[in-house]
């Protein structure tokens, strides 16, 4: 299973343009899963390029939560394309939507669902800022792939724990205080909003990666 960041407010890599939000594409060996479409749909469509990801090629996109920096350039993505399935929060707006029906067929998510082999949702999690979360199932062990984490970390790992031992975390870790927990993940690779992101790296540097396209295929 291969990660690709296209859209983040960081990057190491050349002539990647780099903004506030957050968009991963999650390739198995049978689907291409994208989560999260970034604020600025013409940076996530240069940067899909960059990485020769082309829309047409996405069978299953999954977004996290309703802020504009994890859905924003979701019409770039859909327009002009026969999109199969998008996986939303049931918690989203009723326009928002009936918007998405209008290009796709709409999933609504509210306990832990199967994406694709090997790919599943936590389900909608948290009180005052609802999220979803995916759970992935690699050759190292279950990865868990965040928008934000806002309902929190451990919450989420503890969900994500049902489906086997967590190998690895990946994403935006907004609201993260507590990080002793963090020892026992051999894979850390935050992202995005994350906060805390140079005590992490500084705790852990054994585990701590920046964040970038991983396969973890290929992982030792």
């Amino acid at each position: 299973m291969n990660l690709k960041i296209l859209y983040n407010n960081e990057s190491g890599v050349k002539n990647f343009m780099k903004s506030w939000g957050f968009s991963c594409l999650v390739e198995t060996d049978k689907n291409n899963v994208l989560f999260d479409t970034g604020w600025d749909g013409n940076v996530l469509l240069h940067n899909m390029e960059l990485f020769d990801v082309k829309p047409e090629n996405i069978q299953n996109l999954v977004l996290s939560h309703q802020d504009w920096d994890h859905i924003s350039g979701l019409n770039h993505i859909l327009a002009g394309t026969d999109f199969p399935e998008v996986y939303v929060p049931k918690s989203f707006s009723e326009n928002l939507k009936n918007e998405i029906k209008r290009y796709s067929n709409l999933f609504e998510v509210s306990n832990p669902v199967e994406i694709c082999e090997g790919v599943y949702s936590t389900g909608e999690l948290g009180n005052e800022k609802i999220e979803q979360s995916l759970i992935l199932q690699t050759v190292k062990g279950v990865v868990v792939l965040t928008g934000c984490a806002h309902p929190g970390l451990e919450n989420i790992i503890k969900t994500a724990k049902r489906f086997g031992k967590i190998y690895g975390v990946v994403g935006g870790l907004h609201d993260l205080q507590s990080i002793d927990f963090l020892e026992e993940i051999p894979f850390l690779m935050p992202c995005h909003c994350t906060r805390h992101k140079n005590d992490i790296k500084t705790a852990f540097p054994d585990s701590y990666h920046e964040c970038g396209n991983i396969s973890f295929n290929e992982l030792r």
